[in-house]
């Protein structure tokens, strides 16, 4: 497997990695959590267009399924913590490369968001970091999970709810297959929460606890191969420790944890790179290294792909002949891309 960069921009506090199709083509998506603006990629060389210039504090970025490129996005969720008037915005690709973006949802802390479909009907589920804060390290007020179905005209308003409240330090989420379903993994200090909307209209969604240990960010895959998933997560929050937990007979145990220093761990994703299955992992402090792990001879063999870059998060986009890793390289404030082919 051979790994090459590609830079693509300078952008201060490059924090968010996604991507979304537009007439058939993939695009490559970086936003800043800080003021600023969205770019987004296209063609074989990349070319840059910029999604909107501002205001910034962007945390998450959301395919629409069924549509044509539309995404939704957080904004207003600005360091540190200064996310009171944070939003969701719904951004729909126009002619040249232009996009209409609009605000549809006020939630203030929102961090982490998802679309999850089920029975066909497309539902918003949206993680708050808390639900407000006096200064940085009051966390008295948890955060919570709030739902609601997304309407087929983004126009009409999501009817939102809550499911579950009293989640310290809300930070880390991922899609996952639970029980056989598309569902959320949620986590918080009280632990990983997997949250499964509705299989039946007029059901309710379904809450299990999975993990109950502090927990600040999570991935989910079958990292040696045996069929069932694997936890890949980071604890505590903003944590030293990158740990890979294997499904028990009484849970979930231990199997392999980063063995150098950690320091604010943040990058966490589980999938296919090249078809073979793989961890990617990032810190934004110490060596600040993104690395991948891939399970070689029966042992989780560990892989620096670049040190001194302090990774925010990562996308992966797949393709016949070449995968690329979508890196917001937040602390030397670069939008980048790691090229993998076999």
């Amino acid at each position: 497997m051979n790994i090459k960069k590609q830079f693509l921009t300078k952008l201060h506090r490059c924090y968010a990695t996604s991507s979304t199709i537009i007439d058939g083509e993939e695009k490559i998506l970086f936003a800043t959590e800080g003021e600023g603006a969205a770019y987004m990629y296209s063609g074989p060389e990349f070319e840059q267009s910029t999604i909107w210039d501002g205001p910034g504090g962007t945390m998450s970025m959301i395919q629409v399924p069924g549509k044509n490129g539309d995404f939704l996005a957080v904004q207003n969720f600005f360091p540190t913590f200064q996310s009171e008037n944070a939003t969701i915005v719904w951004a729909r690709p126009k002619a040249n490369n232009e996009w209409d973006v609009k605000t549809i949802l006020k939630l203030p802390y929102i961090h982490r968001f998802d679309i999850l479909t089920a029975n066909g009907i497309h539902y918003f589920i949206g993680c708050t970091l808390c639900t407000s804060k006096t200064d940085k390290e009051d966390w008295s007020d948890p955060g919570k999970i709030y739902v609601g179905e997304i309407p087929e005209d983004l126009n009409e308003p999501i009817k939102l709810k809550v499911i579950k409240s009293g989640l310290v330090k809300n930070h880390g989420y991922s899609r996952a297959t639970w029980r056989g379903c598309m569902a959320g993994m949620v986590t918080c200090d009280s632990g990983v929460f997997a949250v499964t909307p509705p299989q039946k209209k007029g059901e309710g969604w379904t809450i299990e606890t999975v993990l109950t240990c502090p927990v600040s960010d999570i991935a989910v895959g079958d990292i040696d191969g045996d069929g069932q998933d694997e936890l890949i997560t980071i604890e505590p929050f903003h944590g030293n420790q990158f740990i890979i937990y294997k499904k028990a007979e009484n849970g979930y145990e231990k199997v392999y944890e980063y063995p150098e220093p950690m320091e604010f761990g943040h990058v966490v994703w589980a999938g296919k790179l090249r078809g073979i299955p793989t961890v990617i992992g990032g810190q934004r402090r110490h060596s600040k290294e993104l690395f991948y792990i891939q399970y070689k001879d029966g042992a989780y063999v560990k892989t620096t792909i670049e040190s001194d870059i302090g990774p925010s998060n990562v996308a992966v986009v797949k393709g016949p002949d070449r995968d690329i890793i979508i890196s917001a390289n937040r602390e030397i404030g670069e939008a980048v891309l790691y090229i993998v082919t076999d």
